[in-house]
């Protein structure tokens, strides 16, 4: 068992280093960009700054040996010119020009961190964007959020410690090395190599097994996020139910269970930190021990006891950030590696590389033998065949799992056909842009969602710069412009969180609102009064129909009364069609159609 786990942490641990690299591979082109070419000045300036700084580091501890031996009286001191209070005064001088070049690094490399920050984390925003529907429906929001959070959050110091962090350590570490061989004995360079060496060890080793407490913690923290987020979403089912107690139970063992990895990752915090400052003071106690002794001899000045004490303290500076930078580093790798991973995800719908804009004439939409299936192992649609003329009026009907949402999704291509082809005016829609396609459809969903924000905004989403006029023309057409002028604050209401402070079908009126503003020469109807009221479907009914003037309309229906009017009605059956006809044709054939609308008239009339 343990030999397994052994095997399984290994391999585990393999996968990190390689995630590690691949994420610094990422991430280092964003120092030195093609484009722009402020980047690169500010990255040189950033460090002209940081080995100024390091050498005056360096340099500081002399002076303070020198004020200290000219205090003592010491042999030759007393010729200097300076004198201890100016050599106190030069000390306190390039302490301050030391941390006076270290902000001006910072200064410097702010506007470089903050454009990688801002690049990755729009380049993300456009990726999930870009992720097909298939994506989507199989992640939770909450989940996508945290994992773009935490990982926007660590480029910035990443990119800081690719610059900023290892080669000047380094540096700073082999000046200092050489300053007590030359100045001390190999004794000193000694114990300091050792000193750093072990505690190199032990914080890499220490933080191997933190990066898999903070796996577990950031596991848990994206659960319980999630946990949230699925119930604030769902705020009125959780209402309908009165589960309110059931949801805050679920959440707080989320949270419980976050709370012991957080707890882990803070005990071995402690643990880390102690090592680190155990290993730290012996390596300063030793080298300290070599000096005090040499003083008692008179080999040394206590001028030189200070200045060693100075340097050991400098290097556990240096040594300690070693220990916080390495920590942070591994952290923000797990957390931009999840968000490279997302940043990997292929996007199953993609444009080809001569995808030419869609150009349409008449709207033509034709279905040529298409079969396509959510799973391979259950076909949707077995080859169907369908072509709605322009300015047509076409609906989709048939028992649900029939295919007849998938039609749509297909149509506006949120999936790629599987076999056959779906063309509008002779243009197969994978051979066009996907944003041209988008553009040249116009969307009335069952239940259309809105922004949390005003009216106006939302009806004006249909079509980016559209004038105040053109909104309110728009809301005209929909049958909506009245209730709007009737509210308080009018075309500036808050609709509230998914549009939950309108009904239904105030709602609805804004969505058909926004899709006329639109002015697609497509209209995709997908069950767009199916969840309403009979009498606010009938009012509805009047606004899809001026909608519906001038355009080819797809209709996918459940209610047949809704369609009753198309131009045509095909019936869709276990992914085949099974009838297609006007409305009189098909109940005049008693057939298919007919049993459908003979089993809705029958529910009505027990429903009246």
């Amino acid at each position: 068992m343990r030999r397994g786990r052994a095997k399984s942490d290994n391999t585990r641990l393999n996968k990190d280093q390689a995630s590690g690299l691949r994420t610094i591979r990422r991430v280092a082109p964003y120092l030195w960009p093609d484009e722009p070419a402020w980047v690169k000045r500010r990255v040189v300036l950033a460090m002209v700054a940081l080995v100024v700084a390091k050498v005056i580091a360096v340099l500081t501890p002399m002076l303070y040996k020198l004020a200290v031996d000219a205090l003592g009286g010491e042999d030759g001191m007393s010729e200097l010119m300076l004198g201890a209070v100016g050599l106190t005064v030069a000390y306190g001088m390039a302490r301050l020009m030391t941390n006076g070049f270290q902000q001006l690094r910072d200064a410097f490399f702010a506007a470089v961190g903050q454009r990688a920050l801002r690049a990755l984390a729009l380049e993300t925003f456009q990726h999930i964007h870009r992720l097909s529907m298939r994506y989507h429906i199989t992640r939770r929001t909450g989940g996508l959020s945290r994992i773009i959070e935490r990982g926007v959050k660590g480029v910035e110091f990443l990119l800081r410690f690719l610059l900023f962090s290892i080669a000047p350590l380094v540096l700073e570490l082999f000046m200092i090395g050489v300053i007590f061989f030359w100045l001390f004995d190999a004794r000193y360079l000694g114990a300091v190599v050792v000193t750093i060496a072990l505690y190199v060890w032990f914080t890499f080793k220490v933080t191997e097994w933190r990066v898999k407490l903070r796996r577990e913690m950031n596991d848990q923290d994206t659960d319980a996020n999630q946990k949230a987020i699925d119930s604030l979403l769902n705020f009125e089912t959780v209402k309908y139910f009165g589960a309110e107690e059931r949801e805050a139970q679920r959440y707080d063992s989320a949270m419980a269970a976050y709370a012991r990895a957080a707890l882990k990752t803070a005990y071995s915090l402690a643990f880390l930190n102690f090592g680190q400052s155990f290993l730290i003071t012996g390596g300063l106690v030793a080298v300290m021990v070599f000096a005090a002794l040499e003083v008692q001899n008179g080999t040394l000045t206590v001028g030189d006891f200070v200045m060693v004490n100075a340097y050991m303290i400098q290097i556990t500076m240096p040594l300690n950030f070693l220990g916080t930078v390495y920590r942070e580093i591994r952290q923000a790798l797990v957390d931009m590696g999840e968000m490279f991973d997302l940043l990997e995800q292929p996007t199953d719908v993609a444009d080809k590389p001569d995808a030419k804009p869609l150009e349409v004439e008449g709207g033509v939409v034709r279905l040529d033998d298409l079969r396509f299936g959510y799973d391979d192992e259950r076909p949707i649609l077995k080859g169907v065949s369908l072509e709605v003329d322009a300015g047509q009026s076409v609906a989709i009907v048939g028992p649900s799992g029939s295919g007849k949402s998938t039609i749509g999704r297909l149509l506006f291509r949120f999936y790629d056909v599987q076999g056959g082809a779906l063309t509008i005016d002779g243009q197969d829609v994978r051979d066009v842009t996907q944003k041209s396609l988008h553009d040249a459809i116009g969307v009335v969903p069952q239940d259309t969602v809105l922004f949390n924000d005003t009216i106006r905004y939302n009806i004006a989403y249909g079509r980016d710069g559209a004038s105040e006029d053109e909104i309110v023309a728009a809301a005209k057409d929909a049958q909506i412009h009245d209730f709007i002028m009737s509210l308080p604050k009018g075309y500036d209401t808050a609709v509230g969180e998914r549009g939950l402070k309108l009904s239904g079908g105030e709602k609805q009126r804004v969505g058909i609102a926004r899709t006329l503003l639109k002015n697609p020469p497509i209209l995709l109807l997908d069950e767009a009064t199916s969840a309403l009221d009979t009498e606010t479907e009938q009012e509805i009914q009047g606004a899809l129909k001026r909608a519906a003037e001038g355009r080819t309309v797809l209709m996918i229906a459940h209610r047949l009364s809704t369609v009753a009017d198309a131009d045509r009605i095909v019936v869709l059956e276990n992914g085949e069609i099974a009838e297609e006809g006007t409305h009189a044709d098909l109940l005049a054939r008693r057939e298919r159609y007919w049993s459908l609308w003979q089993r809705q008239a029958s529910d009505r009339e027990e429903a009246a």
